[in-house]
């Protein structure tokens, strides 16, 4: 394997007009919101609206990272609570049939060390994944143009969207039966319906890693969660079915993930401003920097779920200067996640925070 790529301001390029591409961002994300609390009589999300389960866990690093991978927050052994949050990724609350890519949004507490601006105040790291390597748009402004049409279908014809949803479904599983996958296909609709917790989770995009740049991977370990990976989950009449799955998998029997990095050895095979390129594993693999343990627990209708669904946000933002999100997609993230925290707090009269004190398992 050839050596990590040292991280310096220079590996990214933003374009020229990006700004602009971050207020159409925000304004596009700003009309989810609008016709969904409209809807509910309460704000959500403008993406990753539904929580499939949310618990919490404690992540052990240690003392045996080789230098490479020591760095940032994995310089220190160590133990941290975690919370963790499992989503699909529309604006809108919809029956499960309506298939989409899910994400795991993390945050480890009681972190240490010199924080990004904006987070100064704060002592977690943040970390959002989604269950697929790569990004489905290269940079900001393509993601744009698909957020444009996601949010044209907020709050439309839910019946129609289950019945393109299975047909797309159904191109998928042909195309990945003869070794083909479309990224497109998954964010329309078509992203197979495994169980959450059988799914492998990535960052997509880099980020900083102390003197280098890598990105995150979050993989199921115990057998009780790789025995469901590819697990195909019954939606028929189950409006909340992945709910309800990863409920009974947790009360029974809880689960541990691998969280893993793959660090950044190639600037021009591993892009810094394409998010769309998957990051070749034979090059460079991911490599286990901590192991999160989740006891057995309820993962939904806890007052956790009720704090971290109303009360709290997940902003890769928020989090250390050694782990500072890199890429046209994580720029466009800081100021929108940004804007959608605060447009939830004001409408629902409770300020958001990145702070959550995780309840003890038993």
């Amino acid at each position: 394997m050839n050596a990590p790529v040292r991280f310096t301001e220079t590996v990214e390029n933003p374009i020229k007009d990006e700004e602009q591409v971050h207020r159409d961002l925000m304004d596009t994300m700003k009309s989810i919101t609008d016709t969904t609390s409209r809807d509910y009589g309460h704000a959500v999300r403008s993406v990753h609206a539904k929580a499939h389960g949310i618990f919490a866990g404690e992540l052990e690093i240690t003392g045996a990272l080789p230098p490479e991978l020591a760095q940032g927050l994995f310089a220190t052994p160590g133990r941290h609570k975690v919370i963790m949050r499992i989503s699909t990724n529309p604006g809108d609350i919809l029956d499960d049939a309506v298939s989409a890519p899910r994400g795991l949004a993390l945050k480890i507490l009681d972190v240490a060390g010199e924080r990004l601006p904006g987070s100064e105040s704060e002592t977690t790291q943040n970390i959002v994944m989604a269950n697929a390597p790569a990004f489905a748009a290269p940079d900001a402004k393509a993601f744009l143009g698909s957020l444009k049409q996601l949010a044209a279908t907020t709050d439309k014809a839910e019946w129609a969207k289950k019945l393109l949803s299975s047909a797309l479904r159904g191109i998928e599983g042909a195309l990945e039966a003869v070794g083909g996958k479309s990224a497109m296909l998954s964010t329309m609709g078509g992203a197979p319906l495994t169980h959450p917790l059988g799914d492998s989770y990535y960052s997509q995009v880099p980020f900083r890693y102390g003197d280098y740049i890598a990105k995150f991977a979050l993989v199921p370990v115990s057998p009780n969660l790789t025995d469901l990976t590819g697990d195909k989950v019954n939606v028929h009449d189950r409006p909340d079915a992945l709910q309800e799955v990863i409920r009974e998998t947790l009360i029974d029997g809880g689960g541990t993930w691998e969280l893993q990095v793959q660090l950044n050895t190639d600037l021009e095979a591993m892009p810094i401003e394409d998010a769309s390129v998957e990051w070749d594993e034979k090059a460079s693999p991911y490599r286990t920097v901590g192991r999160i343990t989740v006891a057995p627990q309820l993962s939904l209708g806890t007052d956790l779920a009720a704090q971290v669904d109303d009360q709290t946000f997940f902003s890769p933002w928020h989090g250390l200067a050694a782990h500072r999100p890199l890429g046209s997609v994580n720029r466009a993230r800081r100021q929108t996640y940004e804007m959608s925290a605060n447009f939830r707090g004001s409408f629902n009269g409770c300020p958001m925070h990145d702070m959550v004190a995780a309840p003890p398992q038993s």
